[in-house]
């Protein structure tokens, strides 16, 4: 298991909070993989980091096909 820490705008970091938005579409640089956690950290393109974060757990990962772009993922969080 891996920690990776990851900046999310405001809109889709409150999403996360309140249990709305159930995963993470990235660029797979970092190796993910199912069970990694993940620190997300909110930022804001005017003032940078907000100070607040949520940690989350990698439940499954799709890293190719259906028209997934070579390089990126899509991760279900929990």
């Amino acid at each position: 298991m891996k920690v990776h820490e990851i900046k999310c705008w405001s809109g889709p970091f409150q999403e996360i909070c309140d249990g709305k938005k159930k995963f993470e579409y990235r660029l797979n640089d970092r190796d993910y993989e199912v069970g990694d956690e993940l620190i997300i950290k909110e930022w804001n393109i005017g003032t940078g980091y907000t100070g607040r974060w949520v940690t989350r757990k990698v439940t499954s990962i799709l890293k190719a096909g259906f028209e997934l772009p070579v390089g990126f993922c899509i991760m279900s969080i929990d």
